[in-house]
């Protein structure tokens, strides 16, 4: 049976029906897992093509078990039913029923809605660095905790994070083993759900929509009324810090809507930094303009598939 590659599907289906939910409840009930599920090897996947900078251009993908993936699907399932209902109504990743299209959507009905009433919107879309990277392994299980999920379920999350052991596989090469203090190996079923845990309480004082890390600040603003995003920033700034998360000055940016195109305010800044302002922005995969228009959306999408 070979954990990585899942080519344990072609053993006997009556045999792995008999075993898998015995040991998958006892999995659970002991906190445990299997002995190698501790030593993960991930695969980067570039985020652009080509990637130019190791740093930025490649995500680290966990390749894992395939019974294990089976198994976070199972606790991961539990969790958003139990406590799902409790999460910000405004986060719209790993949450049933929801998607990217209705989060784009709901921002996009409230900024129309605001220029329809001559009023202006200024966005922010605030980036994390490394945001599964940072993920706080004790301050996940408090926040676990507090939502009251039961302590076997908790454990087995701890058990779950802790020790855990990574290494880069390229092609047959393996590079040295490197034990981890933190974050959520990208590629699991339980990232998304045990992130949007964390960062649930990344609340500032204006709409702020959510897809997992993806966040996207809204400050609808009157004819003469003067914009608080600073302010707003700030305190998600600080929330973020309490969360252990950093947000990323370089890749956050800010837009412009409407009648505030015409006297645009001072930028937002992030530590004393000035963020990018950009007339077109990509938003969970759909070009988003100043003037809410499509053309620029349409161009990329037509350039895309005539290359």
């Amino acid at each position: 049976m070979d954990y990585q590659t899942g080519c344990c599907v072609t053993f006997p289906a009556i045999s792995l029906v008999r075993c898998v939910p015995s040991t998958t409840r006892q999995c659970v009930r002991d906190s445990c897992r299997h002995g190698g599920r501790r030593r993960t090897s991930f695969r980067p996947v570039p985020k652009v093509q080509p990637p130019r900078a190791i740093e930025s251009d490649l995500r680290p993908i966990s390749l894992t078990a395939t019974l294990v993936k089976v198994l976070e699907s199972f606790v991961g399932s539990w969790i958003l039913e139990r406590v799902g209902d409790s999460f910000d109504d405004r986060q719209f990743g790993a949450r049933r029923q929801r998607s990217t299209t209705h989060a784009l959507v709901d921002m996009l009905h409230h900024w129309h809605v605001a220029i329809d009433n001559s009023e202006s919107v200024r966005t922010v879309f605030i980036d994390f660095a490394k945001a599964f990277d940072c993920v706080d392994h004790n301050l996940l299980v408090s926040k676990l905790v507090a939502l009251g999920l039961p302590n076997v379920i908790v454990r087995w999350i701890w058990a779950f994070l802790r020790e855990r052991r990574q290494c880069v596989k390229i092609g047959d090469v393996l590079s040295d083993w490197l034990q981890l203090s933190a974050g959520m190996p990208q590629g699991s079923y339980l990232g998304p759900p045990t992130f949007v845990i964390l960062i649930d309480a990344l609340q500032p004082g204006c709409m702020t929509h959510k897809y997992v890390d993806d966040t996207t600040m809204t400050d609808v603003l009157g004819r003469s009324a003067a914009s608080s995003m600073q302010s707003f920033v700030d305190q998600l700034v600080q929330q973020a810090t309490d969360a252990g998360m950093i947000v990323n000055g370089r890749k956050t940016k800010e837009l412009l809507i409407g009648p505030l195109l015409k006297d645009p305010p001072p930028s937002v800044s992030l530590s004393g930094t000035p963020v990018d302002r950009v007339t077109v922005f990509k938003l969970l995969g759909v070009h988003v303009a100043s003037d809410l228009k499509w053309s620029q959306h349409v161009d990329a999408i037509t350039s895309k598939a005539a290359a």
